[in-house]
């Protein structure tokens, strides 16, 4: 028998996690990237972190700049970027990590499963065939196999040629 170790998993499996200060769609930095915060990509406008704790290796959240907790509360020159950069996002996964297929979405109102529902944002999970097998069903537990930070590490360098095609 093989043993799947993600440890990192633990403390949210076991809900001992502490939400951290303020929105996490706001990190406190002015870079357009922090490894610590697990934000790849800001401008100003919108923003793309790894989910800290993913359904699959490299889930994006995608989200406005704006603090809004639905769709039809965004501009038109809001949605335009902000579908850019969901389109582009997941344009790097297919890059970098390959997967099979995507599911790709949004939910509005905690009652829809939004985690965080004060702040509209996508969620973009790469998919590969048998990702995801009897951990989840059995153990309400999901498996990652690569470490956030190694995923992280390749996904910035393409979010950064972004950027800079964005501000120059």
């Amino acid at each position: 028998m093989k043993s799947l170790w993600t440890p990192w998993r633990i403390e949210h499996v076991l809900g001992n996690t502490q939400s951290a200060p303020g929105c996490i769609f706001a990190p406190p930095t002015t870079e357009n990237h922090s490894k610590q915060h697990l934000l790849l990509y800001q401008d100003g406008q919108t923003l793309c972190l790894m989910n800290r704790f993913p359904y699959s290796n490299g889930h994006l959240l995608v989200a406005p700049a704006a603090h809004v907790s639905c769709i039809t509360e965004l501009r038109a020159e809001q949605t335009a970027p902000l579908m850019e950069l969901v389109s582009r996002a997941t344009s790097i996964l297919k890059n970098r990590l390959r997967p099979d297929g995507f599911n790709i979405g949004l939910n509005i109102g905690s009652e829809a499963g939004a985690g965080i529902s004060d702040h509209l944002h996508f969620h973009i999970v790469p998919r590969w065939r048998g990702d995801h097998n009897f951990m989840t069903v059995l153990a309400d537990v999901r498996t990652i196999p690569e470490h956030i930070e190694q995923t992280f590490d390749k996904l910035l360098p393409e979010f950064q040629v972004y950027f800079k095609s964005r501000n120059s």
